[in-house]
């Protein structure tokens, strides 16, 4: 083995064991705030459990301290139920929404990279220099990928396989789709630039769609969101006429004797029974919107906790 090939076996050897510290079970051990907030799923780990320790810690100490009956006749542990619920879903909803708004940043920059490299190809330069030109550019947040990009290809690291990195370190499907495409165009061979132009039309394509879609179906969410104050406002209407006239009535009727259809209303237990049925209509609600807006019911969990807060 040549000295040369000696120092490319290193340099691989090395960048090898780089993506494996960068990856997995050790990555996780060296940066586990970072592995557990880079994507909403994530944070579950964390958020589950301790939904539950809160849940259960609660339910168990309102039974020590009032006995079993407090399950019937106080709210607070329904109280805890949702602070449980919110713990799971807040987190995982700020975190889905910065993850919503870097996909969109980083697709909405793809077309001009692509167009860029493939004009800079076009022109004659080799793709590694295209790239090492592009990545003085600024692009936004896709910048680093770029410049991490650049790096590869400077230590050895072929076309191929460093753009196949690069899709990966963005994570999203359209950039999959791209990235696929273009390693395939490289290894077989012919002019890359007309490949890197058909990949920026269609990312082109796909992000105006998209953004096309969120305006046309925004009007849904707030038919929902609407639908929802609605819901409550009826509630709130029963509550404080319908349901206080009956059991005023029915009070009367039993102090009186008379038989009828109309006893004694405990108006608590409607209240917390519609209590229980508004939570759960913002939940599933929230999941609806995020569905109809943005095609992830995990999107509608901001609506769901906006939700479960109001009501």
């Amino acid at each position: 083995m040549t000295g040369a090939e000696e120092e490319a076996f290193e340099i691989t050897r090395k960048l090898e064991r780089e993506r494996q510290i960068r990856e997995g079970i050790g990555r996780f051990l060296k940066h586990p705030v970072l592995v557990l907030t880079e994507r909403p799923a994530h944070i579950l780990i964390v958020c589950i459990p301790l939904s539950l320790i809160v849940f259960v810690g609660g339910f168990v100490a309102m039974i020590r301290s009032y006995g079993i009956q407090v399950l019937f006749n106080s709210t607070v542990v329904d109280d805890f139920a949702v602070f449980a619920v919110l713990i799971s879903i807040v987190l995982v909803a700020i975190l889905e929404l910065q993850e919503n708004r870097r996909v969109k940043h980083l697709e909405n920059a793809l077309p001009n990279f692509f167009r860029d490299l493939a004009g800079m190809n076009a022109s004659g330069l080799t793709l590694p220099h295209a790239v090492h030109l592009v990545a003085g550019a600024e692009y936004g947040t896709l910048t680093p990928h770029i410049r991490r990009l650049d790096n590869e290809i400077s230590w050895g690291v072929g076309f191929g396989e460093a753009i196949y990195r690069f899709g990966r370190g963005l994570g999203t499907p359209l950039a999959d789709r791209s990235v696929d495409l273009i390693a395939k165009a490289s290894k077989a061979g012919g002019d890359i630039s007309l490949v890197l132009r058909a990949a920026a039309d269609a990312t082109f394509e796909v992000v105006s769609l998209g953004s096309e879609r969120e305006k046309n179906m925004i009007i849904y969410v707030v038919i929902v969101l609407v639908s929802f104050g609605v819901f409550l406002f009826v509630i709130a209407i029963l509550v404080s006429t319908f349901l206080i006239s009956m059991a005023t009535a029915g009070a009367a009727a039993s102090a009186s004797g008379a038989q009828g259809f109309m006893g004694e209303i405990d108006i608590n237990t409607y209240k917390r029974l519609f209590t229980h049925v508004a939570l759960l209509q913002g939940l599933f609600s929230g999941l609806v919107a995020g569905q109809m807006g943005d095609a992830r019911f995990i999107a509608g969990l901001k609506y769901s906790a906006l939700m479960l807060l109001t009501a």
